[in-house]
């Protein structure tokens, strides 16, 4: 039997994909390169979750919402937050294709949720964006239940993740500002590191693309 990680992924067809803001590429998920880039993140993501079942998973920066289709699957609920203005828009396409989502318009530093209400989070390529990293942390440690599992994917704070970037997408990387590395520390003092994977997984930081973090919270 396929396992998470490698059976096809549930995702958003590319029909009902919207643009919801200029650092939004939803197109990318369905490019010939960029698309296995983006489906290798949402895989490192399940392989982080493993096969536990939710009661509620909260996606932080959801975007266009095509990973909302497989995180429902491993849920009661699915949530999700994002800066942008379409969450009308988006939660009627998911619900098209049989997805129930609660979408709500928020940025990660004031999440409108009571403390303890999840009891999993996932952002992928998301809080290396925030401005207030550190109000972020805080916050998704306020909505998540004791024991409670964060799992993030980010990018690589390396020159070569940077030029591989600028090549496969035009995109610069001066975008994140110095989020890439603020992001780990500020993590870590305030969940419990559970589990590190690597892309690739040899060579080093120095050839780092992407980092996946599970996380506890206390």
């Amino acid at each position: 039997m396929a396992g998470p990680t490698t059976r096809p992924l549930n995702l958003l067809p590319q029909s009902a994909l919207i643009l919801t803001g200029p650092v939004d590429h939803p197109d990318w998920n369905y490019r010939p390169l960029l698309g296995r880039v983006q489906r290798m993140r949402f895989r490192m993501i399940l392989d982080l979750l493993g096969d536990t079942h939710h009661r509620r998973i909260l996606e932080i920066g959801y975007g266009s919402g095509v990973f909302l289709p497989e995180l429902a699957r491993r849920c009661d609920e699915v949530h999700g937050v994002d800066i942008h203005p379409h969450t009308d828009e988006v939660t009627t396409r998911l619900a098209a294709y049989g997805v129930r989502a609660t979408l709500a318009r928020a940025g990660a530093e004031k999440l409108p949720y009571d403390d303890g209400y999840f009891d999993c989070a996932v952002a992928v390529s998301t809080l290396e964006c925030v401005t207030d990293i550190e109000a972020a942390s805080r916050e998704i440690r306020r909505v998540l239940a004791p024991g409670g599992v964060l799992a993030v994917v980010t990018p690589g704070a390396t020159p070569l993740w940077d030029l591989a970037l600028r090549v496969t997408t035009r995109v610069d990387a001066s975008l994140y500002g110095d989020g890439r590395q603020r992001l780990r520390p500020a993590l870590d003092r305030h969940f419990r590191p559970a589990r590190e994977i690597a892309v690739p997984r040899v060579g080093g930081r120095a050839l780092r693309l992407y980092t996946g973090l599970r996380l506890e919270a206390p």
